[in-house]
């Protein structure tokens, strides 16, 4: 039985995806096999000895530590794509709010209240105030290209913009996906500088953090209209709150508002509404408990961000799985000779090995004694 430590609520449609006859899933467990999360913090929480796997149930997973999950022999799972229409639609809305001062004016309305019939003359006398442009016709630049970013694209493309793309790791399915017309750059300033739009959906990373920052939007036209609702840091506040105020930048739509961007002309601060429909939690859920469950119950790792993707159908009696530093396919082959061995290595590796008959303790010994091997797990 492995038990599921669920740090938020998660859906139930996500947790009915785990068999009851191996799974329990809760709130209160000290020794969990694995963790399904959402937003809560794990970087200071100390993990537990029993800990396997932690299965992020969205797209970012810059609430998990990451890399020390690996040096323990925990796979950190996520759920790509699984939000990608809610932040799409939400981006096409962004636009929207970014160009013709839907809130400004809406709030603007709501002051008329008790002006009886004159209510109808001051909305006409003062709408002028609320003009903006039509995106249609408009440069957009969509900063990343993965699940989101290419919905995004195609999406835009389609209201009659014109869409230039930057993303140095666009992976083929994304190029596939991608409309034939939009074209791919790889020079960031010169995709920024022609744009009238910028979108950005690339992850919290040390290369991307900051990149919006007063030299960037220095190298951008004027009035630039600016949407982010991927994540707070790719922004340096202060350098965007002062391009709003020089009208540098014409609008931020913002989904990580800091407390400088509040109630600011030309900002429009969200509650981090991105993914916060029901659809795309159940995506999440579902997806999130169904690459924990292959993983502890088969030893498949899809989606994984800090161990290479494989997956295999089980043969045999007993499958013994090797989380390592490098590539010990060489090694374990020698020690589990007749093993049937799948593998893959990036900047970690993952091996799984299906036998015909259980292995013995001393071979399992020697495999976890192999330098750079994290965690070996029989199951």
């Amino acid at each position: 039985m492995f038990d599921i430590l669920t740090l938020n609520k998660i859906a139930a449609c996500g947790l009915s995806r785990l068999d009851p006859a191996l799974f329990r899933s809760g709130d209160a467990f000290d020794a969990p096999d694995g963790v399904i999360v959402r937003s809560a913090d794990m970087k200071e929480m100390e993990l537990p000895a029993s800990l396997k796997a932690i299965a992020r149930a969205g797209a970012g997973t810059n609430n998990i530590p990451v890399d020390a999950c690996a040096e323990k022999g925990i796979v950190v799972f996520n759920t790509p794509g699984a939000n990608a229409n809610a932040v799409k639609e939400l981006t096409i809305c962004a636009l929207f709010l970014a160009s013709r001062k839907i809130v400004a004016g809406s709030k603007w309305t709501e002051t008329l209240k008790g002006e009886g019939d004159e209510v109808g003359k001051k909305v006409e006398k003062g709408k002028s105030q609320f003009v903006g442009p039509e995106i249609a016709g408009k440069t957009l630049a969509v900063i990343g290209l993965g699940a989101i970013g290419v919905k995004v694209a195609n999406a835009a493309l389609g209201l009659g913009m014109k869409i230039v793309g930057y993303d140095p790791f666009i992976s083929e399915a994304a190029k596939a996906s991608l409309d034939a017309s939009v074209a791919v750059e790889t020079d960031l300033r010169a995709v920024l500088a022609a744009a009238d739009y910028i979108t950005i959906h690339c992850p919290s990373t040390p290369d991307t953090k900051g990149m919006i920052n007063a030299d960037s939007l220095a190298g951008c036209k004027d009035g630039v209209r600016i949407v982010n609702l991927a994540r707070g840091d790719l922004v340096v506040s202060g350098d965007l709150i002062a391009a709003v105020d020089s009208g540098k930048v014409g609008a931020y739509v913002t989904d990580f508002p800091t407390d400088g961007m509040l109630c600011r002309d030309g900002i429009t601060a969200l509650p981090h509404l991105g993914a916060s429909t029901p659809e795309s939690e159940d995506n999440c859920a579902v997806m999130a408990a169904d690459e924990i469950s292959d993983y502890l119950v088969n030893g498949n790792i899809r989606n994984s961000v800090n161990f290479p993707a494989v997956f295999a159908e089980r043969s045999g009696a007993q499958r013994v799985c090797v989380l390592s530093e490098g590539d010990v396919s060489g090694e374990v082959a020698s020690i589990l000779p007749g093993a049937k061995i799948t593998s893959a290595a990036r900047k970690r590796a993952y091996l799984v090995a299906d036998l015909a008959d259980a292995a013995d303790a001393e071979a399992i010994a020697k495999i976890e004694a192999l330098g750079g091997v994290y965690a070996v797990r029989v199951i």
